[in-house]
């Protein structure tokens, strides 16, 4: 098994605190081994892009550049799904524009950087584990089972989109798909898990305009916790931070501002995953989450 640099990302180190809790203990305890990517920056999410679209660029090769430089590995594992987006589409400009390459060496050597030489590739979590492990790798190392939880799998909208920066998914049996993607489905199921049939697994959080416009973030966040319900859903599983914190604080929002109560719990897959291999709520930052699921997990005998 390939030893990955870790690509926290600014969310993992401050709302996504859970998130990166539960991935380090998941990857310990499947026995993967990653090491933190050195001195990373901002992968240029958000604003800077409206700076210069290049500079977004440049930040996100920087950082693959780190792994390969200065680490001598092939792979930058991202958990976000707003890093992993920027890291995979500073990968496809770079390797479809000279002109994006020329730029971002130029960049690299007038800040004294490493340079990118386009021979690092970006992986999120989900895909690193059913890479290196699959579904029966997870069988394998189970000590309880998730016991048939509904769960309803949310990726988000910049897990599979512009399709065109992610050329490795749609390429049929055992790849992942950008129009239904199924690799969080695939993990949680082989966990013990049901999943239920969500209609709204790419569809957007707000996240973006949670600041400037919250109440059209807040009816977007319950038209997903909404569908979930009708699923048939007890938890919504999530794999990024930002439409984590989303839906966990819409929720509460929808509730204290407009009265519309849903009761779906909002939890990580690292965390299922974790309670699977007999890893306690307490390492996996379950306590830390706003949605509260310990009694659903207590009645479910997850825990």
């Amino acid at each position: 098994m390939a030893k990955v640099a870790y690509y926290p990302g600014c969310a993992l180190e401050g709302s996504g605190g859970p998130y990166d809790r539960s991935t380090r203990q998941l990857v310990k305890a499947l026995g993967l081994e990653m090491e933190n990517l050195r001195d990373y920056n901002c992968c240029g999410a958000m604003e800077v892009k409206n700076v210069h679209p290049m500079l977004q660029t440049y930040l996100s090769a920087r950082n693959m550049a780190i792994a390969s430089e200065q680490m001598g590995l092939d792979t930058v594992m991202a958990p976000c799904n707003g890093c992993y987006h920027n890291l995979k589409k500073a990968e496809f400009e770079t390797a479809t524009s000279q002109e994006a390459m020329n730029t971002v060496q130029d960049l690299a050597r007038k800040a004294e950087d490493p340079v990118y030489n386009g021979d690092v590739r970006t992986l999120h979590l989900l895909e690193w584990l059913m890479e290196e492990l699959g579904p029966e790798g997870i069988k394998e190392r189970m000590t309880k089972s998730l016991n048939g939880i509904k769960i309803a799998n949310y990726y988000g909208c910049m897990y599979t989109r512009p399709r065109q920066i992610f050329p490795e998914k749609d390429q049929g049996p055992g790849s992942e798909s950008s129009y239904k993607p199924h690799f969080m489905d695939d993990l949680l199921a082989a966990a013990g898990a049901v999943n239920v049939d969500y209609p709204l697994k790419t569809s957007c959080c707000g996240g973006a305009h949670t600041l400037s416009d919250s109440d059209t973030s807040t009816q977007l966040v319950l038209n997903l916790l909404q569908a979930a319900e009708d699923s048939g859903a007890e938890v919504i599983a999530t794999e990024c931070p930002t439409c984590h914190s989303g839906l966990e604080m819409h929720q509460v929002r929808a509730e204290t501002e407009f009265g519309i109560k849903t009761g779906v719990k909002v939890l990580y897959f690292t965390q299922l995953l974790g309670l699977a291999l007999g890893l306690s709520p307490r390492k996996l930052g379950i306590h830390e989450n706003v949605s509260d699921s310990i009694g659903l997990l207590k009645e479910k005998g997850v825990i």
